[in-house]
Formats: structure tokens, C-alpha cells, sequence
């Protein structure tokens, strides 16, 4: 079935509204680079939306009623929105799902170190990459540093034009013959993606002059001390993140596209975010649950398979109806979420593993899998047809450009997404996004017509869905 470039279809006004969404689009990418600045982001865009902090709602003793706004926050790198609906919960809730962690090296906590008179970090990447797509790229600093007396400092360097930047080296052409004979997955290894960050000795004076060894590390340190007021011994409760520096562009001599890094997840995160703050009357109670740790299974107490948002669903059971677990169980069987994470897009330089009837195109809308997966659908959640007719009726009633697809040729490869996580509860789930080129490289590429038409299906998802 032929879908329509979206491109074909649009008014003037409708084009000046794309430009409007991706532009904020790619202004929250550039706020956003980890998943604690997203939260932050998301709140701060929340609060001026009316939302409200329910813990204070808890702690003031009030109750909840429809049309209310609330958000809860789980360790500063999970949040769940929720705008109450005329409906009890118990009806089920229309969910937003997506996650606001992305591929990148984060630094180890032991990680300062000198070697031949030069300073670099100890690093670990995490989620999927190709390592040597992270060399001889300019890269930032991003994180918290955490202090024995209870306080944070926030970290960013390398993103304003006079800040430094840092770098993962590379061997040069001349001498890597034997580099060029490895595989791909090897010919830069993960203990070789340490970060130089420093080359000059410190200053030494008569005092220092006998004792200093390591007089980079040493003027490392010097410099940690006069920005941050941080001791070496402060890496050990430190979470720094190493991304590629520099903003979201346009794409293209016709600004079609967004180069960008973190649009896994993040294209789907923002546009959930911003259809979420756009919905202004529901029914039944809208959510919109940006979360960590997708790229590493979804572990931990900020991934999705904490019981965070249970819970938090529980503590609204009891604002609204009265404390009952079954009440809980029953609104997370009968709500209905859009699972949202990126799809591959179809790259014709590449086009040997995709199957092109079943694949993902630019310009083509919001995309739906029906299942994700590897192999014979292995760990994937395979949504019913009767929930694929509710989802193609509420995207036709707003006008939403979608298409259908998978994630390649059968056995190419796969992926999986938090769309089985939430199934368990017995809701109905199914993946969606945004396709993207160039999947988990430091830069990213999609189409501001799909980012403008997830936008739109995740507000008809909300509003249109019963």
C-alpha cells in the first residue's frame, strides 16, 4: 500500500505550523543531551502549563479531580505527566510511552589518569554504537557532580562557542594497516574510547616542584577545583556523559531535516511531550511517561521495568477514588499507550536488508509496528488487529499521516522497544515513532514532516482513543 509523501499535502499554514513545532523541536534537543536535563526540560515546560508536583498534592491532603495536571519525578531522569479526565481511572488511561535516554560514553567512576603527559577520562559506552563512528569527533560534557554534603553541580562543557570541547583519538591512515584489517566491531575497542581532555602541566612553584609527577593530571585537577570546587575523590559520585557537541541543524539545501544527536528516543519523547501540553479537555485520563534505561533493557529504578509508574498510578487511585489495589490493576488493564521509540528508516544506500513493502519511509508520517522484535518475533509485544483498527480510526479522525512497517529484512536484525513491559498489565500496546537514518550514530537524520506528524497522531492518540 502507497502512502503519500506528506510534503504533497500541505498548506501554507500547515507548513508555518511544522516549521513552528520542529524549530521547538530542535531547541529542546539542544537543552536536552541527557535524560536528567529532558526531565528538567519537561518540567519546566509542565509548571507553565499548570502542572503540579504530586507530592505536594499529596502532602497538602488535597484531592484530585478531573482536568487537573500532574507530574511526578523518579530520580531526575524519569517523569510521568498526566492530565485527569472526565472518566474515572478506572476506565484506563491513553498513555504516551517513550524514552529520553540515548547511545553516547558515560565516564567511569575511578576515571582521571595521565599517560605520556597526557589527561583523559576512563570511559564505558552505553547502549548500542559503533565505536568507531565516536572518534576524532568533537565532544561534550554533560552531568552532575554529587557532593558528601548533599549538594549537586550541574556540568556542561563544550556546547557555547567559547567553551572547549574534547576529543577521542584516532591512528592515523599512515600507519593503521593493520587496524584496516579488523572487523567493524573491533577495529576501535571500548578501552580505547578514553577521553583526551588535557595536555598542559601545571605551574609548578618551588614547593610543588619535588613532588608533582603528574603535572597534566595535576593541572586537571587544579582546574576542576577553580570551576566546580571538586576533588579527584568527587569522580567516585560524579555522573558525567560524553555526547557530541554542537546543535540540532537543518538538513538539506531544502532545510528538510534534522540532523541531530539523540533522536533515539528523544523525536518521540519531545513530540509525546509537546501533543501532551497541547490537549486542553479529555475524557479519559491523558499520561505521558518520558524514561530511562530503554537502551540497556529498561533496568534499574528509573527504567520502565521499575514499579515507579505503578505506583504513581496507585497514588492517583487514591486522590481520586479511595486506596484499592484492585482499582490500580484495573486502570492499567484498560488503558491503551502508543509505545514510542524510532524506526529505521529506509536508506536506499543500504536498501540490501530492508524489505522495501514493509518499510519505514521519510516523509511518510508517524509509523506503526505491529510487532518488533528479532528473528520470529523474539521479545516483542505483538499488538491485536482490533487495537490496530482503533489506532488507523483515530489518526484518519485528525487527519494524521501514518504508514506501517518493520524493522528490516526478517532475519537482519531486530530491535525491541518498553511496548512489552506495559503489555504485562494486560493493556492494549503498540509501537510507534518517528523513522530515522542513521539509527544511534552521534548525528542523527529525520524528516520534519514526520516529527510534525508524530506531533499530531500522539494528540489525536489522546484525544480521539476510547
Amino acid at each position: 500500500m502507497d502512502r503519500k509523501n506528506a510534503w504533497t499535502t500541505y498548506s501554507k499554514e500547515e507548513l508555518d505550523r511544522l516549521e513552528q513545532v520542529n524549530t521547538e523541536y530542535k531547541n529542546c534537543l539542544d537543552a536536552g543531551k541527557t535524560e536528567r536535563e529532558c526531565v528538567t526540560l519537561a518540567v519546566e515546560k509542565a509548571k507553565a502549563e499548570g502542572y503540579k508536583d504530586i507530592r505536594d498534592i499529596i502532602k497538602n491532603g488535597e484531592k484530585v479531580k478531573a482536568g487537573d495536571k500532574l507530574y511526578a519525578v523518579c530520580m531526575n531522569k524519569t517523569i510521568a505527566l498526566f492530565h485527569m479526565g472526565t472518566k474515572p481511572l478506572t476506565e484506563g488511561m491513553n498513555i504516551l510511552g517513550a524514552h529520553i535516554d540515548s547511545p553516547r560514553i558515560d565516564v567511569k567512576q575511578n576515571p582521571l589518569y595521565e599517560n605520556e603527559e597526557f589527561a583523559y577520562l576512563d570511559t564505558h559506552y552505553y547502549g548500542g554504537i559503533k565505536k568507531y563512528q565516536w572518534v576524532t569527533l568533537p565532544l561534550a560534557l554533560h552531568g552532575v557532580i554529587a557532593k558528601k554534603d548533599g549538594t549537586t553541580v550541574q556540568v556542561s562543557i563544550g556546547e557555547k562557542e567559547d567553551d572547549p570541547v574534547f576529543i577521542i583519538t584516532d591512528l592515523l591512515i599512515h600507519l593503521a594497516s593493520k587496524q584496516m584489517e579488523k572487523k567493524a566491531a573491533t577495529v576501535v575497542e571500548g578501552e580505547k574510547l578514553d577521553l583526551l581532555i588535557g595536555s598542559r602541566p601545571i605551574e609548578l612553584d618551588e614547593t610543588l616542584e619535588e613532588k608533582e609527577k603528574e603535572a597534566v593530571k595535576a593541572n586537571v585537577i587544579n582546574l576542576l577545583k577553580q570551576y566546580y570546587d571538586m576533588e579527584e575523590e568527587d569522580f567516585l559520585s560524579t555522573e558525567l556523559e560524553i555526547v557530541p557537541a554542537g546543535k540540532a541543524r537543518d538538513c538539506g539545501l531544502d532545510r528538510s531535516m534534522v540532523l541531530a544527536y539523540g533522536q533515539d528516543d528523544r523525536v518521540c519523547a519531545f513530540t509525546s511531550l509537546f501533543a501532551m501540553l497541547d490537549v486542553e479537555e479529555v475524557e479519559h485520563t491523558a499520561c505521558c511517561i518520558p524514561v530511562d534505561k530503554e537502551e540497556i533493557g529498561s533496568v534499574g529504578a528509573t527504567g520502565m521495568h521499575s514499579r515507579f509508574f505503578e505506583n504513581t498510578v496507585a497514588e492517583l487511585v487514591a486522590l481520586t477514588e479511595g486506596e484499592s489495589d484492585l482499582k490500580v490493576r484495573r486502570a492499567l488493564m484498560n488503558s491503551r499507550m502508543l509505545s514510542s521509540d524510532v524506526s529505521a528508516a529506509y536508506d536506499p544506500m543500504y536498501a540490501e536488508v530492508f524489505e522495501k513493502r514493509s518499510s519505514a519511509f521519510f516523509g511518510k508520517g508517524l509509523v506503526f509496528n505491529k510487532f518488533t522484535g528479532a528473528r520470529g518475533k523474539s521479545g516483542s509485544n505483538d499488538a491485536n488487529a482490533e487495537y490496530l483498527a482503533k489506532i488507523r480510526n483515530a489518526m484518519d479522525a485528525q487527519s494524521v499521516a501514518y504508514q506501517f512497517a518493520e524493522l528490516g529484512k526478517v532475519d537482519a536484525g531486530g530491535g525491541g522497544t518498553i511496548a512489552y513491559i506495559m503489555a504485562n498489565y494486560g493493556m492494549e500496546v503498540i509501537d510507534s515513532g518517528v523513522a530515522v537514518l542513521s539509527m544511534h550514530a552521534p548525528w542523527e537524520v529525520t524528516s520534519k514532516a514526520d516529527v510534525y506528524e508524530a506531533y499530531k497522531g500522539y494528540k489525536a492518540f489522546i484525544e480521539e482513543m476510547r
